[in-house]
């Protein structure tokens, strides 16, 4: 699932919970039932790494009152940054949720790179 801008132009801010500097990727998901703007919310499966925080104006979802739409940013243990260089399941590829921790910023998807990739992209 890829994010759109429209969808998270209410953020503030990213934060994140461990050093990703030495990240090739980290997994971006959209979780459309965050139940407030600010604290942090939890992965789908995984260990958070980083999480947005909407403006104290972010309005919430209109489909379902009293949530809102925040990015987090986890890892899996079966990730290239949780294994030894050359081993694991994604040591030349990436998983569908992968954007380089490089490119994410408060209102603007992260992009899959070469880097998060593992090589050149398909």
């Amino acid at each position: 699932m890829s994010v759109t801008p429209e969808e998270i132009e209410h953020e503030d801010r990213i934060v994140w919970t461990e050093d990703v500097s030495s990240f090739d990727y980290v997994r971006e998901t959209l979780v459309r039932s965050a139940r407030n703007r600010r604290r942090p919310i939890s992965p789908p499966a995984g260990r958070r790494v980083g999480y947005t925080v909407l403006r104290e104006d972010a309005p919430s979802n209109h489909n379902a009152p009293g949530t809102f739409s925040r990015r987090v940013f986890w890892v899996k243990d079966h990730d290239r940054s949780e294994q030894p260089k050359g081993k694991g399941v994604y040591s030349g590829i990436a998983p569908s949720e992968a954007v380089d921790p490089r490119t994410v910023a408060p209102g603007t998807p992260g992009e899959l790179t070469e880097r998060a990739w593992g090589g050149k992209l398909p």
